[in-house]
């Protein structure tokens, strides 16, 4: 695991992409699907916590990787799970600091109708370990 990235810096390499299908850097929600299809950051892909060491190999060939949860904590263990990946050693495999929390206060860019409640399951792992 490389760190963590600030919503803001997130933001702007999503801004830099200008909409184009660049590969090299994925965002990858380890919330449920439940909750990823009630708001999610902008071309992130739902890949459960539970899935993620089967799925990793997805992420081979990646420049860079972001992982989002809820708070930001959980996004910790799964970068740092990516990262150890053989397929994966050479990324730049970060999680987003505060996680969709801050993400929604400092960017804002999520469906506010939609929100989970606080502490609702289905919105992911607070820290799976």
């Amino acid at each position: 695991m490389d760190g963590e990235i600030d919503p803001e810096e997130l933001s702007a390499l999503l801004d830099e992409r200008d909409g184009s299908a660049d590969e090299s850097l994925r965002i990858v929600d380890i919330r449920d699907q439940r909750a990823f299809d009630r708001g999610h950051l902008p071309d992130s892909e739902c890949i459960p916590f539970p899935e993620l060491t089967s799925r990793v190999a997805e992420l081979e060939d990646s420049d860079r990787i972001v992982t989002v949860c809820p708070h930001g904590v959980a996004s910790q263990q799964a970068a740092q799970l990516i990262g150890s990946y053989e397929g994966t050693q050479e990324a730049r495999v970060e999680s987003l600091r505060g996680g969709i929390e801050a993400w929604e206060q400092e960017i804002g860019d999520l469906p506010a109708s939609d929100e989970p409640a606080a502490g609702d399951p289905d919105e992911g792992p607070e820290s799976p370990f």
